[in-house]
């Protein structure tokens, strides 16, 4: 007997299992014929997370691997990250995640009616990635330190951690960032089959008092002070593809999910779904979190210059607009795609200014009833004002792409705009930024008086040596420079540049071409380009379809410029398209 099973699309998701009663000359008994899953179905023109294109399909439901966009927005760094949602057991695992966030919003599990919404679905797992109190899949080092826990920028893929948390009684896998967060919600949204993504915001403000506003403040030697905002490099949250029958959407869209647990002035909460579309018009009161979404992206950014720890002055400066940069990868390719326009209008634009006008009277009730030029002569207020309006044009620009171990030349660009001259005293410095902007040590000072003839143009060659930053870089490879003005000069000047410093490269060579269930061989190889041994260097090798579980090789120390080849062997246990990650760890990071 064939018996097929036509799911209706407003099924339940979950695991069934399939009996027959079976009736024959007067005896009535029952088989047990095996169990089946009933998923998602974008395939299904009926099923609320349906998506028309196959490309699309193919990229976010099928494919299983990705790229994590990082650094910042002048220098995007990219990593190659394995999402492993066909791998055995990781379904069981993602259904367990809906078992254990089922009492968030529905207080009881008993009928699963909720399981046939997206909507809550993903809710559910959104809350479960990170901010479940007791089980949730995996935490955030508080105050970056992971010393009881995986670095966490160590990770290669999602299906190590679902399998640590899944194996190790539904407890929190120590530690993660917002890249790892996104991506195993990315991992299990596909799974369950939600179309999904992974988006990189860059410049993205993490404000408690004022919603469309971050405060950035220095010293006078230019030292990022650690005030209440913070100011991330980057952050990484999740979209996924449904139809939201509680928006009335007929045709599906991409909402948008962030599962790290972010200060809010109430809390720390993770924030969706929010459809992204209402994000660009504005219209926050439509959908969950609408007005932090908004804010993510749409945030002024205010510099101040605190002196003796009382007196706070703006500077002039050229800020960077918040959320000007979104990205994620494009389709079927490895480069990014700009998806800002998805989020915001052109910066200036009418939309634009409409938009924020609409949802500034949102988020600020006082202003309810405010005309537009009210809220733009507030907006003006709080602004800092250009480098330009002080007659000078400053600009720090990288002479080179800095890699470990190599020093940091940058080219500092000053232009006299006005017909008189300028005589200014400069203090300069550089310190450790963490990617949630987070300042750490400042191990680099120096002061410069720059005269400038009437339009004069001047280049000064800045160099910062790896002795100097090598010490205190870690796992943080963003530093700050800064050159501020001495406020005793008049009016206080600010130019800034974040940099990031490159990591050495792993390089993997395959020396077969894999096959099904045949033994195939690859050679792993790096080199030291310290002046120095790189200790305790341990390499960390996955690949889905390829290693059933990471494979760790422990290198030992590697003197400078030391070259160092392994060779690995491994047999591919399934068809499909498969990418060998290696990943490097020692003391320097």
């Amino acid at each position: 007997i064939n018996i097929s099973v036509f799911p209706p699309s407003n099924a339940c998701i979950g695991r069934y299992i399939l009996n027959i009663q079976i009736t024959s000359c007067g005896h009535t008994y029952q088989r047990c014929l095996g169990d089946f899953y009933v998923l998602f179905n974008p395939w299904c023109a009926d099923d609320p997370v349906y998506m028309d294109n196959q490309a699309h399909r193919e990229e976010y439901v099928l494919n299983e691997h990705g790229i994590l966009y990082e650094g910042v927005h002048k220098h995007i760094t990219s990593r190659p990250w394995h999402f492993g949602q066909f791998e055995d057991g990781i379904l069981d695992i993602c259904l367990k995640i809906l078992d254990m966030g089922a009492s968030y919003h529905h207080g009881s599990d008993r009928d699963h009616c909720w399981r046939n919404d997206p909507v809550h679905v993903s809710m559910v797992v959104n809350h479960m990635i990170s901010s479940h109190t007791t089980n949730s899949i995996m935490k955030i080092p508080e105050n970056n330190d992971y010393l009881k826990g995986t670095k966490p920028f160590s990770w290669n893929g999602s299906v190590p951690i679902l399998q640590q948390w899944y194996n190790g009684r539904c407890r929190p896998v120590r530690y993660g960032y917002c890249g790892s967060l996104a991506s195993v919600m990315c991992t299990v949204m596909r799974c369950l089959g939600i179309p999904s993504r992974v988006v990189t915001n860059f410049c993205f403000p993490c404000s408690l008092e004022n919603p469309l506003g971050i405060n950035e403040i220095f010293d006078c030697t230019g030292r990022n002070l650690c005030g209440k905002d913070r100011l991330w490099r980057y952050h990484c949250w999740n979209e996924s593809w449904m139809a939201r029958r509680d928006l009335n959407q007929c045709c599906g869209d991409w909402q948008c999910l962030d599962p790290t647990p972010l200060e809010t002035g109430r809390g720390s909460a993770c924030s969706g779904p929010t459809w992204v579309r209402s994000i660009r018009e504005g219209e926050l009161d439509l959908d969950y979190d609408g007005h932090h979404m908004f804010s993510r992206v749409n945030s002024n950014y205010v510099g101040w210059l605190s002196q003796n720890n009382a007196k706070k002055t703006k500077f002039f400066c050229d800020a960077w607009p918040c959320g000007q940069h979104l990205i994620t990868k494009s389709v079927g390719s490895e480069q990014f795609e700009d998806i800002t326009g998805a989020y915001k209008y052109e910066l200036g634009s009418v939309k634009n200014k409409e938009a924020y006008y609409r949802a500034y009277r949102r988020i600020h009730p006082g202003y309810c009833n405010a005309s537009n030029c009210h809220i733009e002569r507030e907006l003006s207020s709080l602004k800092n004002p250009f480098l330009s309006e002080s007659g000078i044009n400053m600009r720090l620009k990288m002479a080179n792409c800095p890699m470990y171990g190599e020093d940091v030349q940058l080219h500092w660009l000053l232009e006299n705009l006005r017909s008189e001259n300028k005589n200014l005293k400069f203090n300069l410095c550089a310190q450790i930024i963490t990617y949630s902007g987070y300042p750490m040590d400042q191990f680099w000072k120096d002061s410069v008086n720059v005269t400038l003839g009437p339009r004069e143009v001047k280049k000064i060659p800045l160099c910062i040596s790896y002795s100097q930053y090598g010490p205190y870089l870690s796992d943080h490879n963003i530093m700050k420079v800064v050159a501020v003005s001495d406020p005793e000069c008049g009016e206080v000047l600010m130019v800034s540049r974040d940099i990031v410093i490159n990591r050495p490269p792993v390089i993997v060579k395959l020396l077969s071409q894999p096959r099904l269930k045949v033994p195939c061989t690859a050679e792993i190889s790096f080199c030291n380009p310290l002046q120095e041994d790189m200790k305790n260097c341990v390499m960390t090798l996955e690949g889905c379809g390829l290693f059933k579980e990471p494979m760790t090789i422990d290198l030992g120390t590697l003197a400078s410029n030391q070259q160092a080849r392994t060779i690995v062997e491994f047999t591919p246990y399934r068809l499909g398209s498969h990418r060998l990650l290696a990943n490097l760890g020692c003391h320097k990071f």
